[in-house]
């Protein structure tokens, strides 16, 4: 998958299609991190929501129940999740604004966050699996990035950072 040259439309020039061998697990959850990538970096523009750009990839890409459905768990998570997402970037790394990051970047790191909270693939397979979409599809200072923060998004949520409140005497 590769974002088009030319930047023509959101999401233009985005290869999804399943490679061989996508019936196991960890090509299926490529499959699918490439291409809740492609769907949540398209919504960036505004046109459509994630949701909906991910079911055109999905259809257009044959991929099996498997990879759909993982893919559809990180879309609607990091959607779900954003405004948490974005304050945990903001706080681990605030040199780099959300707002001021490029697009890509952006989303390279809402996805990484939400998996490694939300999606129980072990932290190490995520972080490195994002460090690599990273490096493919921004460059060295994103890969650099992305291992950052997700790191410490990791090593704050072992130690309880990232947990909800429970609800106890007050």
């Amino acid at each position: 998958m590769t974002p088009a040259a030319d930047g023509a439309g959101a999401g233009a020039g985005w290869d999804i299609r399943p490679g061989r061998g996508a019936t196991d697990e960890v090509s299926s959850h490529r499959l699918g991190r490439r291409l809740s990538l492609a769907a949540l970096f398209e919504a960036e523009f505004g046109q459509r929501t994630a949701a909906t750009i991910l079911e055109r990839h999905l259809a257009e890409s044959g991929a099996d129940e498997a990879t759909a459905e993982f893919a559809r768990g990180l879309v609607s998570g990091v959607v779900a999740e954003r405004e948490r997402i974005d304050a945990m970037i903001e706080r681990l790394a605030p040199q780099y604004p959300v707002v001021q990051l490029a697009r890509m970047d952006r989303t390279l790191l809402r996805s990484g966050i939400g998996e490694v909270l939300h999606s129980g693939t072990p932290s190490r397979v995520a972080i490195a699996e994002w460090v690599e979409l990273a490096r493919t599809y921004s460059g060295e200072p994103a890969r650099r990035l992305v291992n950052g923060v997700l790191g410490r998004v990791v090593r704050d949520a072992e130690a309880g950072a990232h947990r909800a409140p429970t609800a106890g005497p007050e």
